[in-house]
This record gives C-alpha cells, structure tokens and sequence, in this order.
C-alpha cells in the first residue's frame, strides 16, 4: 500500500513544504492558490492509484512470494482497501494543510475518532456479520474516509486563510509544479523504497511461513514504533518551512537540533519496553512457538536500531522543509535500496543464517544517517536558503 500511495504522499509532503514557506513568508495570496492546487490534485490522484492498487494487488503478491494459504484472503482485503484509498489520501492532505499552518492538535483528534471507529466497525463486521477479511477492510476504509471528510468539512467551514472556497477549487500550474518539484522527489523514494521492500520479504518468505509471521508481527510493532519519528519529522519540515519562508537560518538549526533530541528520547523509551517485553508482545499476535521466536528476533534485532533511522528521517525532514527533497531522495534510494539489495544479495549467498538478513534495514539506515550527516555539515543552512526561490 505504501508503494502504491507513495508518490500521493511525497505530493502531500510536498504540498505542506509549499503552503507552510508561504505562511511564512505572509504570502496569504500563494497560500491559498497552493491549498487549493493541492486539494485538486489529491482528487485526481485518489482516482488513478485507487484503480492501480485494485488491479495490481495480484501481481505484486505474487512477486513477494505470499504463501497461497493467505493468497485469496490478501488480495481480498487489499483490492478493498485500494477501493477506499480516497479517504486516506483526503485525510493525508487535510492534515497536511492544517499542519503547514501549525495545527497539529486536530488532525491527532480526527485520527483518534477514526481509529476507534475502525476497532468498532471491525468487531460488528467480523463478529456480528461474519465477513472475515474482507469486514476488516471494510471497517479501515470507512473510518478512513471518515476522518478525511471531517477534516475537509472544518477546512470548508473555517474562516482562517487557509480555509477551502468551491469557487477557488482550481489548478495553479506554477504552483503544482513547484509542489511537485519538492514533493515528487519524496514520494518517488517512498515508493520505490516499499517496492524494494517486497523483495526484502520475499527473502524473509523463503525460511518458511512461521518466518513470514514473525516479520508480520515485527512489521506491525514497527508500524507504530515509527509513528512518533514521522510525526517528529513532520513538525520539523513544517518548522523548518516556516522558517525557511521567514528567512531564519539559526532557527532552522535549533528547530533540526530540537528535533533530534526529542526523537532520540523517545527512541530510547521505546526501545527499552520493546526489548523487555518483546515476548509478551509477540504473543498479542500469535502463539505458534516458532512464530514467537522469529517474531521477538526481528523485534529486538531491528528495533535497537531505531535512533540511526529517526536521525535520518529528521534530517530528511528538515531538507525537505527548506525546498531540497532530492538529496534526501538520492540518498535513500541509495542506502535502503541499492546498497540494501546489493547486501542482501550477498549475504544470502553467503549464510543461511536469518540474522544477516533481518539486520538488512539497519544496514541501509546506517549508511543513509552517515550520508544525509555529512551532506548537511558540507552544505549549510544559508546556501540552501540562497537557492529558494
């Protein structure tokens, strides 16, 4: 899913970049040019990948090795869940505005609301209705476009400068192309990072089915890990864009240094619960011996490593906050494809031995944090709030 909403979600990014440098600048005008662009675009794209997840789901199962006994009931539940991808991409955009202008409380409170109706809506539908896989997708898709629509009924019925007008609902090419000149970048990594992911799994895949779940209980843990490392990150590219608008190199510094920390902390916090009570977490999922083995190995082997990814993730937000999404985007490429691939294609010819392949992450997240590090100390802030435009 994250491969095929990618590109949507670098144009999201893009867009908050965009929207928080002219509400910096006070450039109330552009802002509200940009907003609409934004919200125009997001419709259009909704359409076309929408279509593309319903018919490649297939495809792109087969090419990650699914196992056939989970085959039919995976491609159920994703050829739903590419029908309701308008609602996810509806909500990423709404919060993205609100977040440019630095609202961040509402969007939280809106995907609250959606979460616990989606936990509601997957009991009735599993429970009381009996439809299995398929209740589950449906019960994310409806909470999802719930949360979007209410964020889009508060920006239609605001009175602030970034409030949403129908007869402003138009395209600025000028705009979207600077939109996707930062954005693309971004989601064009995003994208074919998740895709060079399928391949990843596919090796984890070739040790077995009890292997596949404990990756699938890691991949679910780590979903969540990474939620507040993405949420820092976020604040820190609309900061950094603000500023970046303002023409405020030390701030940009401070708000990158300030991000850092926070991020840090909160990785070793998480680290710490997850690496005492990775067994008992596991089991949340599964009980089978051998998936709890694999499941607490990949939990406790990767998630140590968290605090190399969120440096790069905050580094790569404050990039992209000051307009440079493609160094960040050649740099992940890079560590977490190339250099990621070219690893495990070795060292799977190399050992049979698991470990080697599940630290194939860290790996990559070393090499892009060293990169992204270097890059950052070589250029400086003032050159890159020389080359804005």
């Amino acid at each position: 899913m994250i491969t095929l909403i990618g590109l949507f979600i670098g144009l999201a990014m893009g867009a908050s970049v965009v929207i928080s440098q002219y509400f910096g600048a006070k450039d109330i005008t552009n802002l509200r040019r940009a907003t609409h662009t934004a919200v125009v675009a997001t419709i259009i794209m909704a359409l076309i990948i929408s279509a593309i997840g319903y018919y490649s789901t297939p495809s792109l199962l087969r090419m990650m090795n699914t196992p056939e006994s989970v085959f039919r009931e995976a491609v159920v539940y994703l050829q739903i869940f590419s029908l309701g991808l308008g609602g996810t991409m509806l909500y990423n955009m709404g919060s993205g505005i609100l977040r440019a202008v630095g609202d961040s409380k509402r969007p939280l409170y809106f995907l609250i609301l959606a979460s616990i109706l989606n936990i509601f809506l997957d009991l009735l539908f599993v429970i009381k209705f009996h439809l299995g896989v398929a209740g589950v997708a449906y019960a994310t898709i409806i909470a999802q476009l719930v949360s979007g629509l209410i964020i889009f009924w508060i920006l239609f019925h605001s009175h602030e400068v970034h409030s949403l007008s129908w007869r402003e609902m138009k395209i600025d090419t000028r705009i979207l192309s600077r939109i996707i000149r930062i954005g693309f970048p971004a989601g064009f990594q995003m994208a074919l990072t998740s895709f060079s992911n399928v391949f990843v799994q596919a090796y984890i895949n070739s040790y077995g089915a009890a292997s596949t779940a404990g990756w699938g209980i890691y991949a679910r843990i780590d979903a969540f890990v990474i939620l507040p490392t993405q949420s820092m990150a976020m604040a820190v590219t609309t900061f950094v864009g603000q500023n970046a608008g303002a023409r405020k190199p030390d701030r940009i510094h401070k708000g990158l240094l300030q991000g850092l920390f926070l991020s840090w902390g909160i990785s070793a916090c998480i680290i710490t619960v997850l690496y005492i009570f990775a067994p008992t977490i596991a089991r949340l999922f599964n009980q089978d011996a051998q998936v709890l083995y694999y499941g607490v190995l990949f939990i406790r082997l990767n998630s140590i490593f968290d605090p190399v990814n969120a440096t790069n993730q905050i580094e790569a937000g404050a990039l992209r906050g000051v307009g440079d999404s493609r160094t960040p985007m050649m740099i992940m490429l890079g560590s977490f494809v190339v250099f990621r691939q070219i690893y495990l294609f070795i060292i799977s010819r190399v050992t049979s031995s698991i470990y080697f392949i599940a630290i194939g992450y860290p790996i990559g997240w070393m090499v892009c944090t060293t990169l992204m590090t270097l890059h950052i100390k070589k250029i400086g802030w003032e050159k890159k709030l020389s080359a804005l435009k």
